[in-house]
């Protein structure tokens, strides 16, 4: 299985892109397009010292009529659970502690949040933000700390993991996934080092499905290239897409499901990047 989509949308400028003209439903007309699309709107739920904000649950019923039964989302998990301290205004000043750093029974809220889409959810991702040695000792340190907390969720449900510290992403890392049952978020920019030299350490544990993300390096010189209008390629990134291409190959080849997610930020145009990848 192979579905490609957009992280998030609900842009103004895809209008006679994927939209008609005098589109009231977005997320219909998208779905009459895509079979997929990545949810990142609720991972802003922790802002500072306040009770982390959860899904609304019309919103959520509302996502899941919009689309039809054979449609998928992909979820990013509220960075209440993932951050394991508040975001700093003054990055000088003392870390504080986020309380709600994998919380079993927060994460369990988050998840009732979500049973008007349940048949229609495809993996949450919780996506963890670079650790320095301040806020994680190394990768073992993030292992214990993530094992001890997944065999407290519900398994009902299909979860991955995106990390943002290139030096993680080693063999350690990837039997940790398997052995827990837990999918392979690739993301490619922030940073990272590129996907398809990570996927080769990867290859050997890679099963049931996998999640490439594309984004790209410098999102604030693209927004400002952009002016907030998404319709047109920007950034042309067309041998990277190639070997996006070959990634996907070996893992069709290997009977692997995959989700592939595109960002505005990584050509300029979400839309025209899977017109092209297709």
């Amino acid at each position: 299985m192979l579905r490609i989509g957009t992280c998030s949308w609900k842009y103004e400028s895809w209008r006679d892109l994927v939209y008609s003209p005098d589109c009231s439903n977005y997320l219909a007309e998208y779905s009459q397009r895509f079979n997929t699309v990545e949810v990142d709107q609720w991972f802003w739920s922790l802002s500072g010292a306040t009770k982390p904000a959860m899904p609304q649950r019309a919103v959520v019923e509302e996502y899941a009529d919009s689309v039809p039964d054979d449609f998928r989302f992909t979820v990013k998990i509220p960075n209440s659970i993932t951050l394991t301290h508040y975001y700093q205004k003054n990055k000088a000043g003392a870390l504080s502690v986020n309380p709600y750093f994998l919380n079993p029974d927060l994460f369990s809220q988050f998840l009732d949040t979500l049973a008007p889409m349940k048949d229609k959810l495809g993996p949450l991702m919780f996506q963890f933000e670079y650790l320095n040695k301040q806020k994680m000792s190394g990768l073992p340190e993030f292992i214990k700390r993530f094992e001890a907390f997944i065999q407290n969720v519900d398994r009902n449900f299909e979860y991955g993991i995106e990390l943002r510290n290139p030096y993680f992403l080693k063999r350690e890392y990837f039997e940790f996934l398997k052995r827990n049952n837990l999918r392979v978020v690739f993301l490619q920019g922030y940073f990272m080092s590129p996907v398809w030299e990570v996927f080769e350490i990867a290859k050997p544990f890679l099963e049931n499905t996998v999640i490439i993300r594309l984004h790209g390096e410098d999102r604030k010189g693209i927004e400002e290239q952009s002016g907030g209008v998404w319709n047109r390629i920007l950034t042309p990134r067309d041998e990277e897409l190639v070997k996006i291409k070959e990634m996907i190959a070996y893992l069709q080849s290997k009977e692997v499901d995959i989700y592939l997610n595109v960002n505005n930020h990584y050509e300029g145009s979400a839309p025209k990047t899977v017109q092209k990848l297709i």
